[in-house]
């Protein structure tokens, strides 16, 4: 197996660990020796996939105490880019024309992915749900999309979007309604369409293709 195929091994064995272990953002995960033997790995392999896994910002290691699971939803960037381009009008822009196309783009695949099921599940919740914020909303679609760069992606952006506009919209419901029965429907034109009408986001192109 060559080096690459067993890094994507290990972080693939890694990821179903954490799940079936039920771990979350904070926890210790077992050391690089318990790993080793854990995941039948050697341990210079392990080694270099946490390394790897670090570098991303998905775990983090303490000196003395081990390595834990990280809160990447991107804070501590988002602190960073706050610093070099809040004053930059276009980097404004940019932020949420990118946060715009990637949730477009995860509608996208979400029409290609999601199953019935999920689609009405999604329905009935948007429909009878007492409240529920515009993030929990997207973060269901990306969730159908099954993207999970896309998903790290938008939360960064997500974050950084609020760090520069603190003006909250008000969303309206019956704008979810007509975007869920459009997806319900597997139409692109019209589940794009049923997005720019919820954004506001007339100079969006809804035919263009992305894929």
């Amino acid at each position: 197996m060559t080096s690459t195929k067993v890094y994507l091994e290990i972080v693939k064995q890694l990821r179903e660990m954490i799940t079936i272990d039920g771990l979350k953002t904070g926890d210790k995960i077992p050391s690089e020796r318990e790993l080793s033997e854990r995941l039948n790995f050697g341990r210079s392999s392990v080694r270099e996939a946490l390394r790897a896994l670090e570098l991303l910002g998905l775990i983090e290691t303490r000196r003395g105490e081990g390595t834990f699971i990280r809160d990447f939803r991107g804070n501590q960037l988002v602190r960073l880019l706050s610093t070099f381009i809040l004053q930059d009008e276009k980097a404004k822009r940019d932020v949420f024309e990118t946060k715009n196309f990637i949730e477009m783009d995860c509608l996208r695949l979400s029409l290609q992915r999601m199953d019935t099921k999920s689609v009405a599940n999604l329905q009935e919740w948007v429909r009878t749900a007492d409240s529920f914020s515009d993030d929990e909303f997207f973060n269901r679609i990306i969730e159908m999309a099954g993207n999970h760069l896309f998903a790290r992606i938008w939360l960064i952006l997500k974050d950084y979007y609020y760090s520069l506009d603190s003006k909250p919209v008000d969303y309206k419901r019956k704008n979810y309604q007509i975007l869920i029965d459009a997806l319900a429907e597997k139409d692109e034109e019209k589940t794009l369409s049923a997005y720019c009408a919820l954004r506001n986001l007339s100079f969006l192109s809804t035919n263009t293709n992305r894929f």
